[in-house]
C-alpha cells in the first residue's frame, strides 16, 4: 500500500492508545525472530531516486536451473524490478507515463505470476502487475536468458481501465490496487483478482492471450466486501478513515488447490472467499483494532481512537498487508500475513478443514549492523521449493518499509530475502 501519513499515523496512534489504556505489553513481544540472508539495494522515493518505493514481490522459479531464479518486485512510480537470488538487480522497467502531462503517471502496486500461459502457441510464464496510476493491468513475459533482461511487456495495447469510467476517475486514484492471480484447474483459464483503492470492491478479470502474443483481459464479475460491521453489543462500527474513503483490500493470495482467495482488508482482518467471487465471504481473523471507534480530525489528519469495546482479534495489528502461501508436499502448509502495525507475521493453517487455525507468529530481525530486518511490511512472497545453493529450503521475500538508508537521512525501502526453512522452524 501507499502509506499515507494520515492513515499510517492514525494506526500508530490507535495502537499506542490501546496499549497505554489497557496496560498491555508491546504487541509482538516474545515472538521468535528469523534473520534475512540478503537484501536489495535501497530504493528512494524522491526525484533523485526515480520516485521508487518498494511494495510487493513475487518469486519466479527457473525450472531448468533453480539457482538462476528471479524475484520480480514492484517499485510503485519507480516501475518494476527483477533481482537474482543474491538480491542484485538484473532489470529495471519504468512505469508508463499518464496519457498527458496533467494525468497521473503509472504506479506499479502489486505483482503475481501465472505459469504456463499459452502465448502464440507456446506455454509461457508471465508476471501480472496492477498499475494503480493508470488503472490497468500490465503483463510481462518471463525469459531468464533474453538479451536486455528477462521481462518483456506483452500487455495488449487496447487494455482498458479496470474500475474507472474515464481519465478523470483515474486521476482520482480509486483504481486497481491489490492483485492475485489464479488458474482454474477445472477449465485451465487464468485470472487476476484485483482490488480497488479506497473501496471494498474486488474484481475478477480473465486473462486473454491473443494470437499476436499479447495479453488482454475482461471483467467477469465483482464483489463488494462490507464497509461497516454489526458488533456484539448491537452497535455498528465503521473503520475510521479520511472522508470518502472505505476500508480497502490490498494483500491477496489464491490457494490453487481449492480456488480459495484470502484477502486482507487492511483495517478489518482477513477474508476467505471463493476465487470465482461466488458465495459468502468468511472473516477468518480480525485486527486488534476491530470495533474501536475513531473520529477523524481534519486539522491533524489523524483518527483519534475511542474506548476499545473488546471485539478485536489477538494476532493482527492493523494494517493487514502482504499475504502469501507456504505449500507443503502433503497438502498442508500455511497462510502468512504481514501484521504491519507490530512488525510481525502471523501464520495460519492453510487447510480450510482446520478453519485456518492460527499457528504462530514470527518477526524478521536484523542479521547484522548492515543487514537490518523488516518493518511496516507491505508485501510478501514465499516459495517452498529448492532454489539452488542459495535457498535449498525455499525462500521468503518481504518488503521492508524502513530500509536502513545508504545515503544520508533519505527514507528508503527495499526487500529482504529469508531462508524459508528458518521461517518454518520458527512457526513450528
Amino acid at each position: 500500500m501507499t502509506i499515507r501519513p494520515a492513515v499510517r499515523v492514525s494506526t500508530l496512534v490507535l495502537c499506542t492508545a490501546l496499549a497505554t489504556s489497557l496496560a498491555l505489553p508491546a504487541y509482538g513481544s516474545g515472538v521468535d525472530s528469523v534473520r534475512p540472508k540478503a537484501e536489495t539495494a535501497p530504493l528512494f522515493d524522491d526525484e533523485a531516486g526515480g520516485n521508487a518505493n518498494a511494495d510487493d514481490p513475487a518469486i519466479w522459479r527457473n525450472p531448468a536451473d533453480p539457482g538462476r531464479s528471479l524475484v520480480i518486485a514492484t517499485a510503485k512510480q519507480g516501475g518494476l524490478r527483477a533481482y537474482d537470488l543474491d538480491a542484485r538487480q538484473v532489470q529495471s522497467i519504468p512505469a508508463p507515463a499518464g496519457p498527458s502531462a496533467g494525468d497521473k503517471p503509472g504506479r506499479f502496486n502489486n505483482v503475481d505470476l501465472v505459469r504456463g500461459l499459452r502465448l502464440g502457441g507456446v506455454r509461457t510464464d508471465v508476471a501480472v502487475v496492477s498499475d494503480r496510476g493508470n488503472d490497468r493491468l500490465r503483463i510481462y513475459r518471463i525469459d531468464r536468458d533474453k538479451r536486455g533482461g528477462p521481462l518483456t511487456d506483452v500487455t495488449h495495447p487496447g487494455a482498458r481501465p479496470v474500475f474507472a469510467a474515464g481519465q478523470a476517475e483515474i486521476n482520482e486514484q480509486k483504481t486497481a490496487y491489490g492483485l492475485a492471480t489464479w488458474t482454474d484447474r477445472a477449465t485451465g483459464r487464468s485470472y487476476a483478482l484485483v482490488s480497488q483503492r479506497n473501496r471494498t470492491r474486488i474484481a475478477l478479470l480473465e486473462l486473454l492471450p491473443t494470437s499476436t502474443g499479447t495479453v488482454g483481459y475482461r471483467q467477469v464479475r465483482t464483489l463488494d466486501l462490507p464497509s461497516s460491521f454489526r458488533l456484539p453489543n448491537g452497535t455498528t462500527w465503521r473503520p475510521c478513515a479520511e472522508p470518502g474513503e472505505l476500508p480497502q483490500v490490498e494483500g491477496m493470495v489464491v490457494d490453487p488447490a481449492d480456488g480459495t482467495l484470502y484477502a486482507g482488508q487492511e483495517d478489518v482482518g482477513i477474508w476467505r472467499i471463493d476465487a470465482g467471487l461466488r458465495g459468502t465471504p468468511t472473516l477468518i481473523d480480525k485486527v486488534r483494532e476491530y470495533g474501536v471507534p475513531g473520529t477523524y480530525d481534519e486539522l491533524t489528519e489523524e483518527c483519534v481512537p475511542g474506548a476499545d469495546p473488546g471485539f478485536g482479534g489477538t494476532h493482527l495489528t492493523a494494517d493487514v498487508e502482504g499475504l502469501t502461501l507456504v505449500d507443503e508436499p502433503d497438502g498442508d502448509g500455511y497462510l502468512l500475513a504481514s501484521s504491519q502495525g507490530d512488525d510481525t507475521f502471523a501464520a495460519y493453517d492453510r487447510e480450510r478443514d482446520e478453519d485456518n487455525e492460527y499457528e504462530n507468529a514470527f518477526r524478521i530481525a536484523a542479521a547484522s549492523e548492515t543487514l537490518d530486518g523488516s518493518e511496516v511490511c507491505d508485501g510478501a512472497a514465499a516459495l517452498n521449493a529448492p532454489l539452488g545453493v542459495h535457498y535449498p529450503n525455499g525462500l521468503l521475500v518481504v518488503q521492508d518499509g524502513q530500509e536502513t538508508p545508504a545515503d544520508g537521512d533519505r527514507e528508503a525501502t527495499g526487500f529482504k530475502f529469508v531462508d524459508l526453512g528458518e521461517v518454518l522452524d520458527a512457526i513450528d
